[in-house]
C-alpha cells in the first residue's frame, strides 16, 4: 500500500509541472472580427475581368482581433476612422472603384470589448492599400509585421507606404508570430508585391485563413480570377494555390475580406470565436 501511494505522489508530482506548461502555451484564445467599413465598387469587372463588366456590387472590409496568450495581435486595420465623420463616405475619383463608408470605428469596437490601443503589441497588414492601413498609426507601439518588399515598395510620388518611425519587423515570407504555429503569416504576393495573408489556429473553430485581397469574394476565389489591379498575375494565381493547399492541409475555412455576404453570415465582435 505504501508503495502504491509512493507511485501516485510521485505520477502527481511529474503531472503537475506537465499541466502548468501546458497553461503556459494556450496560443489563441479566441478571434473578432470588426466591421472596418462598407463599400460599393461601380464595376467589379476590374476584379473579374471579362466577367461581370459594368456591374456594381457590396463590398466589405474587415479587420480581425485575435487574443493569443502573449498578448493581442490585430490583423488589418481597414479604412481610416475619419471616414465616419464623412456624410457622404469616401467617394473616389475613379467611378469603376469603391465608395467606403464607416458605420461602425475600429476605436469604438475596441472600447466595447473592453481593449485600448496601447493594450496592442503585435499586428500584421495583408498589404499597404489604404482600405487595409487606414489606422495603421493608431496603434503607435506596436510591432508591424509587414513583408520587407512591400515596405519598400514606393508610394504615391515615391513617398513611403508606413510612417519610418513605426516599430516594424520586415519578413522576407512565412512567419509563425508567437512561436506555437496557432498565429502563422503566410507570404502571398500578387495583389500587390509583398501581400500576405493569415492562418489562425483556433481551439473550438479550428483553422481559418484570412485572405486580405489574395482573393477578393468567393465567385473569384471559385474560379482563380486575377484583378487586372493586381501587380502579378502568376504570384497571385501560385498565392492562391498556396491558399487551397493550406486550407486542404489544414482542414480550414477561408475567410474572404471583402465579401460582404460571407461576413454577413459571422458572428461580430462584441461576439467571437474560440
Amino acid at each position: 500500500m505504501t508503495r502504491k501511494i509512493t507511485l501516485a505522489l510521485a505520477i502527481a508530482a511529474f503531472a503537475l509541472p506537465a499541466q502548468a506548461a501546458l497553461a503556459q502555451k494556450v496560443g489563441v484564445e479566441r478571434l473578432y472580427i470588426m466591421n472596418c467599413g462598407d463599400g460599393v465598387a461601380g464595376d467589379i469587372g476590374r476584379w473579374s475581368p471579362g466577367v461581370n463588366e459594368g456591374k456594381s456590387m457590396e463590398f466589405a472590409d474587415t479587420c480581425y482581433l485575435v487574443k493569443h496568450s502573449q498578448g493581442w495581435f490585430l490583423w488589418d486595420t481597414g479604412i481610416s476612422d475619419a471616414v465616419a465623420e464623412m456624410p457622404n463616405g469616401l467617394v473616389p475619383a475613379d467611378p469603376k472603384a469603391t465608395t467606403w463608408k464607416r458605420p461602425k470605428t475600429l476605436a469604438s469596437q475596441l472600447e466595447q470589448i473592453g481593449v485600448k490601443p496601447a493594450d496592442i503589441n503585435a499586428m500584421g497588414v495583408s498589404h499597404s492599400h489604404p482600405d487595409h492601413t487606414g489606422n495603421v498609426e493608431m496603434f503607435p507601439q506596436a510591432r508591424l509585421y509587414v513583408q520587407k518588399v512591400e515596405y519598400d515598395w514606393p508610394g504615391a510620388n515615391n513617398e513611403p507606404r508606413f510612417k519610418p518611425s513605426h516599430p516594424v519587423e520586415l519578413l522576407a515570407g512565412d512567419k509563425d508570430v508567437f512561436g506555437d504555429g496557432s498565429i502563422t503569416i503566410l507570404s502571398t504576393p500578387g495583389h500587390t508585391p509583398g501581400h500576405q495573408s493569415l492562418l489562425v489556429r483556433l481551439p473550438k473553430t479550428g483553422a481559418v485563413v484570412l485572405s486580405g485581397d489574395a482573393v477578393h469574394f468567393k465567385d473569384n476565389w471559385d474560379n482563380h480570377r486575377v484583378p487586372t489591379m493586381n501587380t502579378n498575375k502568376d504570384q497571385t494565381t501560385a498565392s492562391m494555390q498556396k491558399i487551397a493547399d493550406t486550407l486542404d492541409k489544414e482542414k480550414g475555412q477561408l475567410w474572404i475580406n471583402h465579401d460582404k455576404a460571407q461576413r454577413d453570415s459571422q458572428k461580430m465582435s462584441p461576439e467571437f470565436y474560440e
